[in-house]
């Protein structure tokens, strides 16, 4: 049985789409998790990102930190959280939002070092606040390349969730993870699949975004 039949096997089957263990259920508490974990690490590496590069200060740190981060096997930490703290959401949140941080604070600072210094100059030469320099002059020109970063973080979080079933969480990975377990490969290829689609989904919802959010001035001015 090929990849293509697995997955019309899974999809035809109705049971797949209703009760606890239903596609509808599983994608929604997929959805939670990506979320939760991509609203934490915007409200943690935006700030910095924003502060640090506007001030031009802090970039090897964050670059150090970015890299320590980086070189954290989420699997590994979850299960060292799931130790340390037992059964909850926080030993499923803290490896996403940890893999989540670096793309969105070293895109941010990068982003806003890139900001063509005339206009700044220009702005505080006609007596502009720095919080005014800041949100009307610079991050405007930033933003494209602040979405990529969020967006990187996001397609990330929603590959890696699928850890979460192996915590008793739910999730797409609890296709996965039971698959293996029952040697169900129908349910495994599934859920791969969901996965796949929701990470396309979501570079969907980025371009939206950034086509509603980017002025076209910057849109036709950006690499």
């Amino acid at each position: 049985m090929n990849v293509l039949n697995f997955i019309n096997s899974f999809f035809s089957d109705n049971a797949h789409w209703q009760g606890y263990d239903g596609i509808p259920t599983r994608l929604a508490e997929h959805l939670q998790y990506t979320l939760m974990a991509l609203g934490i690490a915007a409200a943690v590496g935006l700030p910095i990102g924003l502060l640090t590069g506007h001030t031009g200060r802090g970039g090897n740190t964050l670059a150090l930190i970015a890299t320590s981060a980086r070189a954290l096997p989420s699997f590994g930490l979850m299960v060292l959280m799931f130790i340390l703290l037992g059964l909850g959401m926080a030993p499923v949140m803290i490896p996403l939002v940890v893999l989540a941080i670096p793309p969105i604070l070293v895109t941010t600072y990068e982003a806003m070092r890139s900001v063509d210094p005339a206009p700044v100059d220009a702005a505080r030469g006609m007596g502009m606040a720095e919080t005014a320099v800041l949100f009307r002059v610079e991050l405007p020109v930033a933003l494209p390349l602040i979405l990529s970063g969020l967006r990187s973080a996001a397609i990330q979080i929603v590959s890696t969730a699928t850890i979460a079933a192996y915590v008793s969480f739910g999730g797409l990975g609890r296709y996965i993870i039971d698959g293996l377990y029952q040697k169900d490969y129908e349910k495994v290829v599934g859920g791969a699949t969901l996965v796949a689609a929701m990470a396309l989904a979501t570079l969907a919802v980025f371009w939206a975004v950034a086509k509603v959010s980017v002025s076209p001035g910057v849109r036709r001015s950006a690499p």
